[in-house]
């Protein structure tokens, strides 16, 4: 039967979120049972294309990548498809509205990410930014509103900061990963081999600003999803906290992390303001 096929679909996405990312599966959880699974289903997309230009060296990234952005689009025109990955995220596409331009500028940065390796003017920063983390916000805000466009007009402009705060948190810890392994630099005017302190503040005093613009909206988010995407913000303005007070060379050279007791210690101050109603 077709719905056994979507079950193991949305199940194969939800253990590719539990298995990449403990932080994003943590406030996953915490997000209504009406829309866990349609945020499962985005995650699980997104970060197999990711993979596909980050990990798989001893393949042909631009053949996989070819196959998969063609799977993609049969996927999205025939409502169907045996990639379960792919198959799930189809119906949550469909299901909210997702629109075509999201998509393809999700894809066009992670095609990026095959070939190119620096970013020098705020221009490439700021289309690569868009298209690989503000997007993704668009597209769980689609299902965030179940596709109140009038929601989604209002709170598009917050969603896409808070993605692009995400996003930043995520270049400044993996620097070392980066631009070691990946051979990748995406700050423009920074000097990555010569990180100085006045250099991390700007990058910090920016990804501030975003997550100011991001918070705004989380305040107007409907019930069902406040409460994961507050318990996001808060992981990941810890452990921007975290990199502020860590040496420019120690950012170089180790991955900073939040340990679990303390994602945990987050998660249970986060469940007190939001009952509290704090924000």
């Amino acid at each position: 039967m077709k719905s056994i096929f979507d079950t193991v679909s949305y199940q194969c996405s939800k253990v590719v979120t539990t298995s990449y990312s403990t932080s994003f599966s943590m406030a996953t959880r915490m997000l209504s049972g009406s829309i866990r699974s349609h945020i499962y289903n985005i995650y699980g997309f997104v970060r197999f294309a990711d993979e596909i230009v980050d990990s798989f060296h001893d393949y042909d990234k631009p053949d996989l990548f070819d196959r998969f952005e063609k799977e993609l689009h049969m996927a999205i025109e025939n409502k169907i498809s045996l990639n379960p990955i792919l198959n799930s995220f189809q119906h949550t596409y469909h299901t909210y509205g997702i629109t075509p331009d999201l998509v393809d500028a999700f894809m066009k940065s992670m095609r990026m990410d095959l070939s190119k390796k620096d970013y020098k003017t705020q221009e490439e920063y700021k289309e690569y930014i868009y298209g690989s983390a503000d997007v993704v916000g668009l597209m769980c805000l689609r299902v965030f509103v179940k596709g109140d466009d009038a929601a989604y007009e209002r709170l598009k402009d917050s969603a896409m900061a808070l993605g692009s705060a995400f996003q930043k948190v995520n270049f400044l810890r993996d620097l070392k990963a980066d631009f070691e392994v990946l051979e990748r630099t995406y700050f423009p005017d920074t000097n990555l081999m010569e990180l100085d302190e006045a250099s991390k503040v700007r990058i910090i005093e920016e990804i501030n600003a975003d997550f100011a613009k991001g918070y705004e909206g989380i305040k107007e988010l409907p019930v069902e999803c406040k409460f994961g995407v507050y318990t996001a913000y808060r992981y990941y303005s810890r452990l921007l906290q975290k990199l502020k007070s860590t040496p420019p060379m120690e950012i170089q050279h180790t991955r900073i992390r939040v340990p679990d007791y303390e994602k945990f210690g987050l998660l249970a101050k986060s469940y007190v303001n939001y009952k509290l109603q704090l924000f």
